[in-house]
């Protein structure tokens, strides 16, 4: 049996405690319950004790960069054309001179270049500041102007005219040195005449002349004596002065208005191809059509008035070598008013080189053991008579101009000079 206490009573309550006993275990709850919250006060400080955790900032992404803008970078290729042109055509015509065709403008993501030259226009930022230039008017109907040229294109074949028509009443009448005088007098008027007309109109160049005009005079020199020349080389001489023809030169002067109104209607039609036109392929093909149609249109007015002038003055009616004189006269200078002077002066010089080398080959050929030299001129001469010399020569320059003048004058930027 386990030993239990014994209590004195067990049906009485368990005995009170004292009261020394009772305010003690009072006083000590009361102790303890207020160390709860000095020990909560406490967390606090503790918690501030902490430093707070710096915050971290996520390291910002690399910005994922795509394919570059190609056209940025066209445009800053081309940054003085964008800024200094006036329209998208401008702008257009620029690229194409650099090279850029059509299926270049694909890289740039565009179907053809009038389109990438207008996003180039409408991303140049600022167009330079100062009094607004105007762009360039397409060639019109201008009434006043087109009188104003087709005046100064009649005077050179009035001024030639007028010297030969005083040269054949005057004959026998007045002495040589007096026809010398007006010879060189109508001369000087016409050549005056002559930059008169080339200075304003469809035929005016923005280079100037250049070496083409001595090439030209050159040509004309031979037109007027070279046949006389040449048959007097040929025959054994020179021996003597030797005939001019003022025919060839007097219908070419003649021709100068058809020449100058073929032009216009060869830029004017071509300026409306290229404003309504959205690729440089349809644009090319439409231009060589007018260009052969403006060519074919000044043959059909240069024949006539050759003709008319060669019967006047007792030629043989068969002008070949001044028609293709005026053939190539006309398109060295339409390649010049549209900004090309180069390829006519090379086709100028061409001709000249071939002209000369006639008369020269046939003296060379009288030296002992260079007869060989002097046999195409002879057979050249004998098939086609003295002028197949000056027909070949012109006639080949004229073909090779031609044929280069199509492929340059179908390009976009040989019509928006300004």
């Amino acid at each position: 049996m386990r030993d239990h206490p014994i209590r004195p009573d067990h049906g009485e309550d368990p005995p009170m405690p004292r009261p020394a006993e009772t305010l003690s275990g009072a006083a000590e709850i009361p102790a303890r319950t207020a160390e709860i919250p000095s020990r909560a006060a406490e967390l606090p400080a503790r918690a501030a004790e902490i430093p707070a955790r710096a915050e971290r900032r996520r390291p910002a992404a690399p910005a994922r960069r795509g394919p570059a803008d190609p056209v940025k970078s066209l445009m800053h290729d081309h940054r003085d054309l964008c800024e200094r042109a006036v329209s998208p055509l401008e702008i257009a015509a620029g690229l194409e001179a650099h090279g850029l065709t059509d299926r270049t403008a694909a890289r740039y993501r565009h179907r053809d270049v009038f389109a990438l030259a207008e996003e180039l226009y409408a991303r140049t930022p600022a167009r330079p500041t100062g009094p607004a230039v105007a762009a360039p008017p397409p060639p019109g109907p201008d009434t006043e102007a087109r009188a104003g040229w087709t005046l100064l294109a009649l005077l050179p074949g009035a001024a030639c005219l007028a010297t030969a028509g005083l040269l054949r009443v005057t004959e026998g009448v007045l002495g040589g040195g007096a026809r010398a005088a007006v010879t060189v007098t109508g001369a000087l008027l016409a050549c005056l005449a002559l930059r008169l007309c080339l200075g304003r109109g469809p035929l005016r160049a923005p280079e100037g002349a250049s070496r083409a005009g001595m090439y030209a005079c050159w040509l004309l020199s031979f037109a007027v004596y070279g046949e006389g020349l040449l048959a007097q080389v040929v025959s054994g001489g020179p021996d003597g002065p030797w005939e001019a023809a003022s025919a060839p030169l007097l219908g070419l002067t003649a021709a100068l208005a058809p020449a100058a109104w073929c032009a216009h209607l060869f830029t004017v039609r071509a300026h409306r191809k290229l404003t309504g036109s959205r690729a440089l392929e349809e644009f090319g093909a439409g231009v060589r059509p007018l260009l052969l149609a403006a060519v074919a249109l000044f043959v059909c007015a240069l024949l006539p008035l050759l003709f008319l002038a060669d019967l006047g003055f007792g030629g043989d009616g068969t002008p070949v070598a001044a028609a293709a004189l005026g053939v190539l006269f006309f398109l060295a200078r339409l390649l010049a008013a549209h900004g090309l002077p180069e390829p006519g002066t090379v086709a100028l010089a061409a001709a000249c080189a071939m002209e000369t080398a006639a008369p020269a080959l046939v003296l060379a050929g009288r030296l002992p053991g260079l007869e060989p030299l002097a046999r195409p001129v002879h057979a050249l001469v004998a098939a086609g008579g003295t002028g197949a010399v000056a027909a070949l020569a012109c006639g080949a320059a004229g073909l090779g101009l031609l044929v280069h003048a199509s492929a340059a004058l179908s390009r976009a930027s040989a019509h928006t000079r300004a």
